[in-house]
């Protein structure tokens, strides 16, 4: 996964150079706008705590607005509100007996960043998210017991959870193709007493917006 990583990565760095030779004379950096994004989230998540969990990345569905609000020509402030999906594909064992599942996590994610603009063509952000559970799905694969799903379909799963992220955006006139990575501050069990993997996402992700 980290080589497919670093060729996006490197991709989205090859699109911000080539647009630094053709961007527009205008420069609006000074100006508020206001635009619409969608893309995907790779996602996946890690469990320090959990018996022999193994997990592995999922891609889903992510979209929303944002706003800029220039501060100067250099520095702006660009909330961002965001339909996320999250998750990944596990197995491990729990109790002593084998499982295998996908979790899907459909998020609203609010983040906050602090773009920092050196030209007018490339904003670097980076910022705190919030973020609220709208929903859970959990599908089982292999033997699983009653038992077992109830507990993985019940567990105490927290609603409000915070994250970091960062990343860059290339403008080319209204058109905005973003990156960012993040990852959450604190475990997904709402209060320690859910024993299923008690996992923090973490995400790459992609979008391409039209800013008015």
């Amino acid at each position: 996964m980290k080589k497919k990583i670093f060729t996006v990565f490197a991709a989205f760095a090859m699109v911000a150079t080539t647009t630094a030779q053709e961007a527009s004379s205008t420069d609006t950096r000074d100006k508020f706008a206001f635009g619409l994004k969608l893309g995907a989230n790779l996602s996946n998540v890690y469990d320090s705590e959990g018996e022999d969990f193994v997990a592995d990345a999922k891609l889903g569905f992510v979209g929303g607005g944002f706003v800029t609000i220039p501060l100067t020509k250099l520095f702006a402030i660009q909330p961002e509100v965001l339909f996320s999906q999250k998750g990944f594909k596990g197995e491990g064992t729990f109790l002593g007996s084998a499982y295998e599942y996908k979790r899907t996590t459909d998020y609203l994610d609010v983040p906050v960043f602090l773009a920092v603009r050196p030209i007018q063509y490339l904003s670097i952000m980076a910022g705190p998210q919030f973020s609220y559970l709208l929903k859970e799905k959990n599908e089982f694969s292999g033997i699983v017991d009653e038992s077992t799903e109830e507990v993985f379909n019940n567990e105490n799963a927290r609603k409000n959870t915070m994250a970091l992220v960062g990343g860059a955006d290339v403008n080319i006139d209204n058109i905005v193709i973003g990156a960012r990575v993040g990852f959450d501050l604190k475990k997904n069990n709402g209060d320690g007493t859910s024993e299923t993997p008690r996992y923090k996402n973490y995400w790459y992700q992609l979008t391409l917006g039209y800013k008015f």
